[in-house]
């Protein structure tokens, strides 16, 4: 994990013992920090109580524990800082609420040299972030992903210099995160696009996208800044920033000369992952990573688990994993990613407890589908919906949608597990659902015993290369 030893001797109280909580501790403990902790739960208190050596950490709430004389209250994203009393109680101490982003920015000053990106916006920051990543280790840039996706950033080991510069630590922030974060200087920083959410948090809309654009503010001079195009809210924050920096240094991409490229690249279909694409690219690129080495890494970038990822490519047949899109609305954009080439071309598996009684979101879309093979308890009523705009296969069972597909799908075409439903019905939740179609692909695709395929035959399961 990631020390500081300036930590050594300081005090610090933790609220919040999950993941990144628990994880601070560690972090803070092993730099020689004392340190102050407490969960609601009883569980993560006593695990926490067994590991402690004593004098080190005391169990106890800071809310209501004197907290004078302590260098900070590390509280979890999750604790509303709008209503949660620990504000208060910090406030009448003079201790600052950080998070464990602003702890891992403090530690920079020990690590291995190193660089910055931080990647925000309301959607599209865990692809992205997933996507940088990918695209520097296919560089052979040494790179670790942290934050609101993976491990919490102070659990990784440190990155070491390498023949092909410093290594990146790529993080996804929330706007949580960056409320509770004040000296993270960025290499890079991204803002993908802000949409109203989390409005319980905030004082109205204005507020929510102010608390985005401070990632930029906490940049020094030099550094540089990435927006999308697509929505009034980042484009201001953009223009701001090119006020206050005379234009250097900020770039604005939404993907526009990405357009012909984007065919070969089958987890990064649709104009909002043309977006994710372009703020990616633009990302390693003011990290000095050239278009040769970031092109290919956009071929057989798999994707996020269960959130259009392609788990294979047999006989020019995509198969796409989109299990997490549990309603309709989430689904949408899945079907919209594959428009006809010239005639539709989706085979697209729907269905599972539904959360509605229509596929109202969808609609604009069922044009781009050859066929919908119907799943779960929301079958019948699904293939009544779609009866009149494509054909129909009423599959009831997901592992025989996907062998109908399979069947059906010509070379251009896609199956698609977008179900736009809950997974209750058959599965535990989404991942179990998306789990089981990759695992049916794979074994649907594999060659029988004697049976040798070339090319992108139907034994080249796996990730499109």
């Amino acid at each position: 994990m990631i020390v500081f030893p300036a930590f050594a001797g300081k005090r610090y109280a933790v609220l919040g013992l999950a993941r990144s909580g628990m994880t601070a501790v560690r972090s803070l403990l092993a730099s020689g920090a004392h340190v102050m902790a407490w969960d609601s739960r009883e569980e993560p208190r006593q695990a926490l109580l067994r590991d402690c050596e004593a004098g080190t950490c005391e169990i106890a709430d800071p809310t209501s524990a004197n907290l004078s004389g302590y260098d900070g209250v590390v509280v979890s994203p999750g604790v509303p800082l709008n209503s949660h009393p620990i504000a208060a109680a910090a406030a009448r101490a003079g201790v600052p609420v950080i998070g464990d982003i602003e702890l891992f920015a403090l530690a920079r000053a020990s690590l291995p040299a190193h660089r910055v990106v931080g990647i925000t916006g309301t959607n599209g920051k865990s692809t992205t972030t997933a996507l940088v990543r990918h695209l520097l280790e296919k560089a052979g840039v040494p790179a670790r992903m942290g934050g609101n996706i993976g491990l919490p950033i102070l659990g990784t080991v440190p990155l070491e210099p390498n023949a092909n510069g410093s290594g990146v630590y790529v993080l996804e922030l929330s706007s949580y995160q960056i409320d509770l974060t004040h000296s993270l200087d960025c290499d890079v920083a991204a803002l993908l696009n802000v949409t109203p959410d989390h409005l319980d948090r905030y004082d109205g809309f204005a507020a929510y996208a102010a608390s985005k654009a401070r990632l930029f503010t906490m940049q020094t001079p030099g550094h540089a800044a990435v927006f999308g195009k697509g929505d009034a809210q980042t484009l201001g924050v953009a223009r701001r920033e090119e006020a206050r920096r005379e234009g250097k240094g900020v770039v604005r991409v939404d993907g526009a000369d990405l357009d012909a490229l984007q065919k070969d690249w089958p987890s990064l279909q649709g104009p909002h992952n043309l977006q994710n694409a372009a703020v990616a690219i633009a990302i390693v690129e003011a990290l000095g990573i050239a278009r040769a080495d970031w092109e290919p890494g956009l071929r057989d970038f798999r994707g996020l688990p269960h959130r259009m990822e392609c788990v294979a490519r047999a006989e020019g047949v995509d198969y796409i994993n989109d299990s997490k899109a549990t309603n309709p609305a989430s689904a949408a954009p899945a079907i919209a990613a594959f428009p006809p080439d010239p005639a539709p071309r989706i085979h697209w598996i729907v269905g599972g407890l539904p959360k509605g009684e229509d596929l109202d979101e969808c609609k604009p879309w069922f044009g781009h589908i050859k066929a919908a093979y119907t799943i779960g308890d929301a079958g019948p009523l699904f293939a009544e919906i779609l009866e009149p705009y494509t054909r129909i296969v009423r599959s009831e069972m997901m592992a025989q949608a996907i062998r109908q597909a399979m069947d059906a799908a010509a070379p251009g075409d896609v199956v698609l597990l977008s179900p736009a439903c809950a997974s209750f019905d058959q599965f535990r939740d989404y991942e179990a659902r998306g789990e089981a179609f990759r695992q049916i692909v794979e074994a649907l695709l594999a060659p029988e015993d004697g049976d040798e395929k070339d090319g992108e035959g139907r034994g080249q399961g796996g990730a499109a290369g």
